[in-house]
């Protein structure tokens, strides 16, 4: 089961089929980032970690369904990092920088998801209005317009989040429980793990 949460309000909850035909799937677009002050980072890198994890996904995205079915409760990682909505801009950044990864859920009061935030985000914020980036960078995060957010249930196939991955080119999806509130997430590392340690996947290479 998979939702789309439009600054942390629900605006779609159902399977993946539908989230298909609700969701057009584009094609990714290479972006350049030119730091400012070395400020932001260059993080478009590809390296073989994530040519290894495109495998993966692929590899899952092609697998007979029928087959043993794992959740994705099992592999996703229960301790992530969030940041409170109230948190500013500024604050999100230092917490990416600081745990080198590459997006952070945002939550309000209970863990409720409102959305995430990534360096690209801050980049494109401040690239908008160079002059005023200290003050851009001092915002809550509870005053921007979020992305639409694609997030899974515990109980959904890994393959599926993989599939999902694949075609909406996301780097990690937010495991929410019904009520909203943020458990877990799974990224490219923590598929690359499953498909390394749990042996039915071995099957698929």
């Amino acid at each position: 089961m998979f939702a789309i949460y439009n600054n942390g309000t629900v605006g779609f909850r159902s399977t993946s089929d539908n989230l298909y035909n609700l969701k057009n799937v584009e094609e990714s677009q290479a972006i350049e980032f030119k730091p400012h002050e070395g400020f932001i980072e260059d993080y478009t890198k590809h390296n073989k970690q994530n040519e290894n994890a495109l495998n993966s996904y692929k590899k899952m995205a092609n697998i007979d369904t029928s087959d043993i079915v794992f959740h994705v409760k099992d592999i996703m990682t229960k301790d992530c990092i969030y940041i409170d909505s109230k948190s500013t801009i500024q604050d999100a950044y230092d917490i990416l920088k600081e745990h080198k990864i590459g997006q952070i859920p945002i939550v309000s009061f209970g863990k409720k998801i409102m959305g995430t935030i990534d360096k690209k985000m801050i980049l494109n914020l401040l690239m908008d209005d160079l002059e005023n980036s200290k003050n851009i960078l001092e915002k809550k995060l509870e005053d921007l317009y979020l992305e639409q957010l694609i997030t899974a249930d515990p109980q959904t196939d890994i393959r599926k989040v993989a599939k999902v991955m694949i075609d909406f080119k996301l780097h990690a999806v937010p495991i929410v429980e019904e009520n909203d509130i943020l458990i877990g997430i799974v990224s490219k590392t923590d598929i690359i793990k499953a498909v390394s340690n749990i042996p039915q996947f071995q099957l698929w290479s």
